[in-house]
């Protein structure tokens, strides 16, 4: 299996797993918010979903990036 593959694979586990705690953590969140788009508003979402989606999707799309020391 290519390092590629198996980094797709752990990362993309790892992150599912963290976005089925968030959701289970906002199950009884009320303070909600509307994320201004460029084009339009969002639906109300908790501010918690919107804190922890931003980051599982960092965490996603940063353990791609490759920082060679030479």
């Amino acid at each position: 299996m290519s390092l590629f593959i198996k980094k797709l694979f752990f990362t993309s586990t790892f992150n599912f797993c963290l976005l089925a705690v968030l959701f289970i953590g906002i199950q009884n969140s009320s303070d909600k918010r509307k994320i201004d788009l460029i084009i339009s508003e969002s639906i109300e979402l908790p501010i918690s979903f919107i804190v922890g989606s931003s980051f599982i999707l960092g965490s996603f799309f940063g353990s791609f990036f490759v920082f060679n020391n030479d």
